[in-house]
């Protein structure tokens, strides 16, 4: 199948800057920094970085250079990025982004394993992926059109490894195959499980970490409430506006990192969204409800990173999936294979080792 992954067309950068220029500054109070979202100084330097300096043609060759290759599954296929191992009978490994991000939140790992197959898909709705233009595509259903392309690549046996969303996807697919899914490697659990447990089957350990949760939830969940009830809505103005998409991805990478992205990665990762115009598709995981799988029988390596957001403790966690390692990192945030890639990786290969 056939659906190569093209260069962005000089009059869409064009139309980038043009709008970049016009920006209409939001009239807020002053000196409030990123207590009531993203600091209006911080949003200011990036955007005219973007508009001047930033160059996505860089930044898009070093993507179009990646082994990309699209596989027949669903109504349109599925791209992925493709590392075949340097050796023979290597071991594969299925890696799941989530949201605000992409494969590209991969490109640090990639380097680090040579010795394995691996397969980054693009998820249905995300850059770089075919265009979703039907309602659905819920998390058991990208689990689907993964193991689907993971099956035409000829793979039957791999790791699969995740964080965000790409968790939630992680446990669907270990119960939708699990003669396929040999073990997980999660930085996180499907946070639906917080929000369905047994609270009469909890300790005060487990409830303490529910408490910690609604209040993150009362504190940084806006923006889940608006995803997973009218998307649509909020498509709209970051679609059309750059400046409202870079303050709405902006403000999560730098709230959600420990380790502070350089301007230019944020504008590509941001980049990715406004030019593959995917941003309102990529709220599916939020409006297209699923039920979390009660508990994954399979064994599972969970590395957490002490400046994630809601780090979960294993006694929580072991009522859901089946932990054989949990291994805690001093540091490290929400995107840990592109702050800490050689831990991820460690865990990652702890994983493999099951």
């Amino acid at each position: 199948m056939t659906l190569a992954l093209l260069p962005i067309p000089d009059s869409e950068i064009i139309d980038l800057h043009h709008r970049l220029s016009s920006t209409r500054w939001a009239r807020l109070p002053s000196g409030m920094g990123s207590t009531r979202g993203i600091d209006a100084d911080y949003l200011a330097t990036l955007l005219n970085r973007w508009r001047d300096g930033y160059d996505w043609r860089l930044h898009e060759a070093r993507i179009l250079s990646l082994p990309w290759e699209t596989v027949s599954c669903g109504d349109h296929g599925l791209r992925v990025v493709h590392q075949r191992a340097s050796i023979e009978d290597a071991p594969t490994v299925l890696l799941l982004h989530g949201w605000p991000d992409s494969i590209l939140r991969f490109e640090r790992v990639l380097p680090l394993l040579r010795d394995v197959n691996v397969v980054v898909p693009a998820l249905p709705g995300f850059p770089f992926a075919p265009a979703l233009t039907k309602p659905g595509m819920t998390v058991k259903h990208m689990a689907a059109h993964v193991a689907e392309a993971m099956s035409s690549l000829g793979y039957r046996r791999y790791v699969v490894s995740g964080g965000d969303v790409g968790a939630d996807i992680a446990e669907q697919l270990a119960m939708l195959q699990p003669d396929c899914v040999a073990a997980l490697h999660l930085t996180n659990i499907s946070p639906l499980h917080a929000v369905f447990a047994d609270r009469s089957k909890l300790d005060a350990d487990d409830l303490a970490y529910l408490d910690r949760v609604a209040v993150w939830q009362r504190k940084e969940g806006g923006y889940i409430a608006e995803q997973s009830t009218k998307p649509h809505t909020l498509a709209v103005a970051l679609a059309d506006s750059p400046a409202g998409l870079a303050a709405w991805l902006a403000e999560k990478l730098r709230d959600w990192s420990e380790t502070p992205f350089p301007n230019d990665d944020v504008l590509t990762w941001i980049s990715a969204y406004w030019f593959s115009g995917t941003i309102g598709t990529s709220f599916a995981p939020y409006i297209e409800f699923v039920h979390p799988v009660p508990y994954v029988p399979t064994p599972t390596v969970l590395g957490v990173f002490a400046n994630d957001i809601k780090v979960v403790p294993r006694s929580f966690a072991s009522h859901f999936v089946n932990i054989q390692e949990y291994v805690e990192h001093p540091d490290g945030g929400h995107f840990a294979a592109w702050e800490q890639p050689d831990r991820y990786v460690s865990d990652l290969r702890r994983a493999l080792a099951l």
